[in-house]
């Protein structure tokens, strides 16, 4: 018998599969210790509505696939701007670059720790905006300066 995959290890597998998708701005935030709902958010910029659907088809066939998992839900706008899937203890959104400027869910949740993607998920050639690869450069510093202290 396989042994079930951690949150960790599903989050990881979504992010790999949003890149396969070619999603960007990719980043898997731990947020069990700020929030009750959840232990990971997986968040995703896809260029448009198709591609959302993409991702987010792409996303639940290998969490199904490798993790034997299906979301508790899923929803998301008509227009394709934004979709999530809920899988308990991990979430997945994926939205179109003006709709996560707005929301901007990964500054809502700034406290919490951004797992390094490269190291852990093999994902080396993740394309970013401005805005997110500032705000992960400021999150290695920070984790860099407790390493250190």
């Amino acid at each position: 018998m396989t042994q079930t995959p951690t949150a960790k290890e599903c989050a990881l597998i979504a992010a790999r599969a949003a890149d396969e998708k070619k999603a960007t701005d990719i980043m898997v935030q731990e947020v069990k210790d700020l929030i009750s709902v959840t232990d990971y958010f997986v968040i995703a910029t896809a260029a448009n509505g198709r591609q959302v659907d993409a991702i987010i088809d792409e996303i639940e066939e290998q969490e199904r696939v490798q993790a034997n998992v299906k979301p508790l839900h899923r929803e998301g706008t008509t227009d394709g701007l934004w979709a999530l899937l809920d899988y308990g203890n991990f979430v997945v959104h994926v939205f179109q670059p003006e709709t996560r400027e707005y929301y901007r869910l990964e500054a809502l949740w700034n406290d919490a720790p951004v797992i390094d993607l490269a190291a852990e998920a093999g994902l080396v050639d993740v394309e970013y905006s401005e805005r997110i690869a500032k705000l992960l450069g400021q999150k290695r510093a920070q984790a860099q300066a407790q390493g250190e202290a």
